[in-house]
């Protein structure tokens, strides 16, 4: 613990402002999505196959707009402007939840505050590269991810606290989510600052446009974090149906989003210490270590008949991202040349957003069509094919400035 405690204190302070702005964001939208699923079902009386299709194309939608940040971001050299512009946006979305009277207005919403995640994601990850030396890079993607997942624990918790004190209200609930996207917002403009980049990265930046040779040419390393994250989202579709399976076995509506907090506690205490792990070793291994937890997820999500094996499933659900979206990030920060990490974040990202839309599709429709032991069951197998893709083709790129 000495060691990562000393290893914390490289961790540049810009990072740190990042993970709480991602923290008081993630408190916002957990308040909201931990009873989305209840609130479209339940309220709006929409299916489980809609809920599903709305939570992909959501998805889906923030990951095409991160290309187009990320590329821009490369060709500005202000990755932090497009990160207000992406908070911004997400922040107005909040006010329209409370006041949906449909499924289709859930879905305008949804894809306006998915479009918000668009424009800040890639631009941010890139920032956390630019700003922090190679040997402490998978720690400082840990440490954002951990302080962002700690707003998901957070964020469940009040909307628990709030359902008892407005008697189950949800769009009052909603209501109160405004605040913390807010705080935001405002922390992002006053708190964070760009370092100056050199100036041969300033010279490629105003080398317009940026060529399909040189994004061809990124290079296999690249390519081949791009194809083991494709894989990996085939096996993570979204955390709604851990809530919707949570109720399957009776769980109530007012503390349904205590299935988010226990995923999110656990995210959260393992991103840092998997990201330190990484700087150390191949990594490959946290990677596979967080496959096999997502195995054991599935098998316990679609086997177990009450709630202790389904909240069983839910933890080790959190450590799967515990173990790989800190690292994925930084593998992906390593592979990528200096002025085309805005750029790679975005085409990773469009790639696992793409993917994330057909999981839960395929997700919806099979627990619509065959219950969620299918959907589950499907998931583990995605989760062995991406564990297998890993081992043959995942590399570590060298962990040197580019």
């Amino acid at each position: 613990m000495t060691r990562l405690a000393k290893s914390l204190r490289s961790v540049p302070s810009g990072v740190w402002v990042l993970g709480f702005v991602s923290m008081f964001m993630d408190i916002s939208s957990e308040m909201i999505h931990s009873l989305l699923p209840a609130f479209l079902v339940g309220t709006l009386g929409a299916s489980v196959a809609t809920l599903g299709l709305i939570e992909g194309l959501a998805e889906a939608t923030a990951s095409i707009t991160k290309i187009f940040s990320g590329w821009f971001s490369d060709r500005i050299g202000k990755r932090k402007l497009l990160a207000v512009i992406g908070y911004g946006l997400a922040a107005a979305s909040k006010p329209v939840f409370p006041l949906a009277a449909t499924p289709i207005e859930v879905l305008g919403a949804r894809f306006a505050d998915r479009i918000g995640k668009g424009i800040r994601d890639a631009p941010r990850d890139a920032l956390i590269a630019d700003v922090t030396p190679p040997a402490v890079r998978g720690l400082a993607y840990g440490v954002r991810q951990g302080i962002d997942t700690v707003g998901a624990v957070l964020g469940p918790l009040l909307a628990i606290g709030l359902m008892f004190a407005l008697s189950n209200d949800i769009r009052r609930v909603f209501a109160w989510a405004v605040v913390p996207a807010m705080v935001a917002v405002a922390l992002l403009v006053v708190g964070v600052k760009e370092t100056a980049q050199d100036s041969a990265v300033d010279a490629a930046r105003r080398r317009l446009p940026i060529r399909w040779s040189e994004i061809r040419g990124m290079g296999g390393a690249f390519w081949a974090v791009v194809a083991v994250g494709v894989v990996f989202t085939l096996a993570r579709f979204s955390e709604a149906f851990l809530i919707l399976r949570a109720q399957s076995v009776g769980l109530p509506v007012a503390v349904a989003p205590l299935v988010m907090v226990l995923m999110n506690i656990v995210y959260s205490l393992v991103a840092a210490p998997a990201g330190d792990l990484s700087d150390k070793v191949d990594r490959r291994l946290p990677l596979l270590a967080g496959m096999g937890a997502l195995v054991l997820a599935d098998a316990a999500l679609a086997l177990s008949g009450n709630l202790v094996g389904i909240l069983a499933g839910v933890a080790l659900w959190g450590l799967h991202l515990g173990l790989t979206q800190g690292v994925l990030a930084a593998l992906v920060a390593d592979a990528a040349p200096a002025r085309l990490r805005g750029t790679a974040f975005g085409l990773f990202n469009l790639a696992s957003g793409v993917t994330l839309l057909a999981a839960s599709a395929l997700a919806g429709e099979l627990w619509t069509l065959h219950g969620p032991r299918a959907a589950f069951l499907a998931g583990g197998g995605f989760a062995l094919v991406a564990a297998a893709a890993l081992a043959i083709v995942a590399r570590r790129p060298a962990a040197s400035p580019r």
